[in-house]
């Protein structure tokens, strides 16, 4: 009997330890699912081989498939129209405006992870959207926001590049050259001059790309302390996620800005791949240039008024509205004013847009912001206004497609709200933003081998021989 219970204690031992065995393997099993569940770069590297068959699968199948037929205009007037190029991080919808990875901006607000309740959506979120096509947790946004802040460093050669620039030089003239510097330290380009196979590229596109979305706003900060803080650099904050931070380092530590931080660089960081921008850096990467180099050279399409400077164009035409008419103009004063630049030969900036057919939803969003935080700014009501004036008499010209309001129209005002009010630096949060979008194609265009890009071009007189015979 003695020894019956013996066996039968010992069992049970025996049995509760193969459980506990169990129980720790199970649990171990967890912790390595859970930290690859929040690893961003394991994530891609189980998506990227479906990808990779889903494209093969989609040239056999349907490579010969017609997607319209190109006309004259269409060459003649900037390719607009045309379908010729493969974006898998968002989509512009002629009406409904942006989505990315199939989410419109209101989605995104509502089920990106925000830094508290109500908030807006944190930028590594949506960093997190646009390279696996998945809504991350919050655990995944912040070990990813934890990543982004430990390759947050900049070396101090490219500071000194920067130096070398007049002070005065136009604020994305500095920003480029330092995003140029930091291309030294480029692991695509030491990979491929050792000869890493084509199937490989994406990898150390990857630590390039996660790098340079990291320490672009350690450059930006450094341009915007050196030209208007008398160069008084404030250091990143490690307890702060990427949209706080960045506005922290300008020197703006209200818990709102922070806020229109993270919104803005949400809501600028990808717009498909036709604008200028996006295709410049798509372009250049094709021909296995770097992402540094690719993605200063979008930098530099930005600039251009017709692009990323609209911003800074918007804000100095509004003041100098309030200052020929004061902040408290009656419509017919704003109207007038309105004609008064049509009539010169100028556009009213901030209207219309290459694609939209509708209020721009990164306007709106903009706008919902200020009705939160500052309905009673006279910027934020003249703004209102002119978008009850605007469009009429865009329309009444008829030659817009376009009259209602973009992105433009609202950003400026409300960092202008906030003390940032040097229009000159508004491309530089751009460009930030940009980084966003632009690096996250750049790793799929890597995973998915897509080809170097070179369209077939023509002269007018081929144009003209052309149309002759087919009349």
């Amino acid at each position: 009997m003695v020894l019956h219970k013996g066996v039968s204690v010992l069992s049970k031992l025996r049995s509760r330890l193969f459980q506990q065995s169990n129980l720790d393997k199970s649990v171990r099993w967890l912790q390595i699912q859970t930290s690859s569940d929040l690893d961003l770069h394991s994530q891609l590297k189980e998506l990227i081989p479906e990808q990779q068959d889903r494209l093969k699968k989609l040239k056999s199948e349907c490579g010969k498939v017609q997607l319209g037929n190109i006309t004259v205009d269409m060459v003649l007037g900037g390719m607009r129209g045309m379908t010729g190029l493969l974006w898998e991080t968002s989509l512009l919808d002629p009406e409904e405006g942006i989505r990315f990875r199939g989410l419109s901006i209101p989605e995104c607000q509502k089920m990106l992870p925000a830094a508290k309740p109500g908030g807006e959506p944190l930028p590594e979120g949506l960093l997190w959207l646009l390279l696996t096509g998945k809504v991350p947790t919050k655990e995944q946004v912040d070990a990813l926001s934890k990543e982004l802040r430990s390759r947050a460093v900049v070396p101090d050669y490219v500071y000194k590049a920067i130096d070398s620039l007049p002070v005065s030089a136009h604020p994305m003239t500095q920003f480029a050259t330092g995003v140029m510097a930091l291309q030294v330290q480029s692991e695509f380009q030491k990979a491929y001059e050792k000869g890493i196979a084509k199937s490989k590229y994406w990898e150390p596109t990857y630590e390039d790309c996660l790098s340079l979305i990291a320490q672009v706003p350690l450059v930006a900060s450094y341009v915007y302390r050196r030209m208007f803080k008398n160069g008084e650099v404030i250091p990143k904050d490690d307890s702060l996620d990427y949209g706080a931070n960045f506005a922290q380092m300008l020197g703006f530590d209200s818990p709102e800005m922070h806020e229109l931080m993270r919104l803005y660089v949400t809501i600028h960081s990808d717009h498909e791949g036709g604008n200028v921008s996006a295709h410049t850096g798509h372009l250049v990467a094709s021909a296995l240039s770097d992402p540094y180099l690719s993605f200063a050279a979008a930098l530099n399409g930005l600039a251009g008024p017709l692009h990323g400077l609209a911003n800074q164009e918007v804000l100095l035409w509004i003041k100098s509205v309030v200052e020929e008419n004061g902040e408290n103009m009656t419509t017919e004063q704003l109207k007038d004013y309105v004609w008064k630049t049509l009539n010169s030969g100028k556009v009213v900036p901030g209207f219309g847009h290459g694609v939209l057919r509708n209020t721009d939803p990164r306007y709106t969003c903009q706008r919902e912001f200020a009705l939160k935080h500052l309905p009673d700014d006279p910027l934020f009501q003249l703004v209102s206004k002119l978008y009850e004036v605007v469009p009429p008499i865009l329309t009444e010209l008829g030659k817009v497609k376009n009259p209602w309001p973009n992105v433009d129209a609202h950003s400026g005002v409300l960092l202008n709200y906030y003390g940032l009010t040097e229009a000159r630096y508004y491309t530089v949060l751009f460009g930030v933003s940009r980084s966003i979008g632009i690096c996250s194609q750049l790793i799929w265009d890597r995973a998915l081998g897509l080809p170097l890009e070179r369209p077939k071009s023509v002269t007018m007189e081929w144009l003209e021989k052309f149309c002759k015979k087919s009349a």
